[in-house]
């Protein structure tokens, strides 16, 4: 069965490799720090914030992963079309990605920012996937 959904799980792989890798950069650009409690982000810090922006893509990566991820082991596991998932899996995977790299690069307090387009890209393959699923699940 998983051989039909190696396209999803390779792009579940690198949903949490990019996650992983965030954690990785937001310790390390903490720990640089003059004054750094571990595990403490200064909460004066803003965007113009290196540490700030990569501990705040972190925590997003967090919030959003425990959904899209339970919603495509649960399709995995009931069979559901494995060439749809693997686009809405793909389609999320790619837009996390470039959310992280714009959150990197782009300090601003601007609402919307450029990220934001590609967290709601994030979040609109999600709520497709709770739909559809819940669809193929039901009917």
């Amino acid at each position: 069965m998983f051989e039909y959904y190696a396209i999803s799980l390779a792009g579940l792989w690198l949903v949490l490799t990019t996650i992983t890798l965030q954690a990785v950069i937001a310790t390390g650009a903490h720990r640089k720090q003059a004054k750094m409690v571990p595990g403490v982000v200064d909460p004066a810090l803003g965007h113009d914030s290196f540490v700030f922006r990569s501990d705040r893509t972190f925590r997003n990566s967090l919030e959003n992963i425990v959904p899209f991820f339970g919603l495509s082991i649960v399709a995995i596991l009931s069979e559901f079309s494995p060439d749809r998932l693997a686009i809405v899996v793909w389609v999320y995977a790619v837009a996390r990605l470039i959310h992280m790299v714009l959150y990197y690069r782009i300090a601003t307090e601007k609402n919307p920012s450029p990220r934001s387009y590609f967290y709601m890209v994030g979040l609109l393959a999600t709520f497709y996937l709770i739909g559809d699923l819940g669809q193929f699940l039901i009917f």
